[in-house]
């Protein structure tokens, strides 16, 4: 996918949804009160390490005190999601969705299904065209690079490509950080190993990802564990393939005990845009409305940065001089970023109907 980012002042809320024909409320007051009025947000699958999502809910229980937000599955994929909002069709409790963060491709897939239902927030115009749905079912909310976490107490020589993991001297070592079968991260985690090693991205980068893990899982290189920061640090999983804002914010937690390295691979840099969306059963529709209001206000954008996310209206506060100084500091350096390619809906889709149904037959290892 190729980001053209647009400079464009946004629309006010009522100019908005005079010119779309989306329902938005009066003003923000209103739209406040009628949030406030419902009482609570549901959530799912923002875990609190995840882009900053700590501080990012908390900034908005802070601006808008007297909504609860209840935070489901914490550790659910993108297909766990969707599966969620399905389940709970008639459902108006608190095991009901009102909100999704998704991988691109399960988008379109939503929306196609009718499980979610459009809205456009007020700074929709500086949302770049092509990482949104034109009518307003989903839009992207940031986006990172999949890299290698390596735990330093454990890796003597740091992995640098993706070649470098079939290596004897890393058996039992490599995770991927989710379920290739449902996650989007690890889905994406095939692709980019099938284009390191020469397939275009679609139906060849699955197959050739499939076939690397095949012969990694053979080494004895490959472990069918869900990666993360404690498995990391227990060395159970001691290289985990993870987006970079994930793997970085890993390593601040763990603070050198044990010291890690967050390596963007020399080939195979595939960068991942997730999305929100709304359910189109939501319990709460003005909570969720209000929410995705402040996720993609100039605050919530920015709280997302902080945890090393690049938010999808990046370019537009970088612009406007938005974008504090020491949050540009904290970032990675930015040449392992220029090799990112944004591999388009079609693409993924292909890849992703080859991933989840070759795994278990082509790599069989059960990842839980």
């Amino acid at each position: 996918m190729t980001f053209k980012f647009r400079y464009l002042a946004a629309a006010s809320a009522m100019a908005l949804a005079a010119s779309t024909g989306t329902s938005f409320a009066d003003s923000m007051d209103d739209l406040y009160a009628a949030a406030k009025e419902e009482g609570s947000l549901t959530t799912i699958a923002l875990p609190h390490s995840w882009c900053n999502y700590s501080g990012v809910i908390d900034g908005f229980k802070k601006k808008y005190p007297g909504i609860t937000v209840n935070e489901l599955n914490p550790d659910a994929g993108s297909a766990d999601e969707l599966e969620a909002i399905r389940a709970n069709k008639d459902n108006k409790g608190p095991q009901a969705p009102d909100v999704i963060d998704v991988g691109l491709s399960f988008g379109p897939a939503a929306k196609d299904e009718g499980l979610i239902q459009p809205y456009k927030v007020s700074t929709w115009d500086t949302i770049p065209d092509s990482a949104k749905d034109s009518e307003g079912y989903w839009y992207g909310d940031y986006y990172g690079v999949l890299s290698f976490a390596v735990n330093k107490d454990i890796v003597d020589n740091v992995p640098q490509d993706w070649s470098d993991l079939l290596k004897p001297e890393y058996a039992n070592s490599v995770a991927l950080a989710g379920d290739p079968r449902a996650s989007n991260q690890a889905i994406l985690g095939v692709l980019a190993a099938g284009v390191a090693a020469g397939g275009e991205p679609g139906k060849a980068s699955g197959e050739a990802g499939l076939k690397y893990f095949a012969e990694m899982n053979k080494n004895g290189n490959f472990v069918p564990v869900i990666g993360k920061t404690g498995t990391l640090a227990q060395g159970a999983t001691p290289i985990v393939i993870e987006w970079d804002y994930n793997a970085l914010a890993g390593r601040d937690t763990l603070n050198g005990n044990p010291p890690v390295d967050v390596v963007v691979p020399k080939s195979g840099v595939v960068a991942g845009v997730y999305v929100q969306a709304i359910s189109a059963y939501a319990p709460h529709p003005n909570a969720a409305k209000l929410w995705m209001e402040y996720l993609y206000s100039d605050e919530g954008q920015l709280g997302w940065l902080e945890g090393y996310c690049h938010p999808i209206r990046f370019n537009d506060l970088s612009a406007n001089g938005k974008v504090p100084q020491k949050m540009l500091d904290a970032m990675p350096p930015a040449e392992g970023y220029a090799k990112a390619i944004f591999p388009s809906l079609d693409a993924q889709a292909a890849n992703k109907e080859v991933v989840t149904g070759g795994w278990d037959s082509v790599v069989g290892a059960n990842v839980q």
